[in-house]
C-alpha cells in the first residue's frame, strides 16, 4: 500500500478519535461525571489530530472558553496542514 495512502487514512482516523473524544467530553461535562485529561486531547492533537479536535470544538462547543484550546487547535492544524502541503509538493510534484 502506497505511503501517502497509509497516511491519509491515519489523519483521517486519529482526526475523528479526537473529534469523537471531544463529543464525548462535553457530554460527561454536561451530566457531571468523569472527563476526559486535557493533556490526553492534546496528546491526541499533537499525535496528528488538531482538525479532528477543532471542528469538535465548534459543533459541541466544547473547551471554546479555553484560550489554549480555541487558538492551540487551529494554529496546529495549520502546522500539520503545511507540514502535508510541503511534503506532498516535494516528493509529488
Amino acid at each position: 500500500m502506497d505511503v501517502v495512502i497509509l497516511v491519509s487514512i491515519y489523519g483521517l482516523v486519529i482526526n475523528l478519535v479526537l473529534f469523537i473524544m471531544m463529543g464525548v467530553d462535553k457530554r460527561r461535562s454536561k451530566r457531571g461525571s468523569w472527563r476526559i485529561e486535557e493533556k490526553k486531547l492534546w496528546g491526541i492533537a499533537l499525535a496528528g489530530g488538531p482538525l479532528g479536535g477543532w471542528i469538535g470544538m465548534s459543533v459541541f462547543r466544547h473547551k471554546t472558553k479555553h484560550t489554549s484550546f480555541k487558538l492551540g487547535f487551529p494554529i496546529l492544524s495549520l502546522f500539520y496542514i503545511a507540514g502535508v502541503a510541503y511534503l506532498v509538493h516535494r516528493f509529488y510534484l
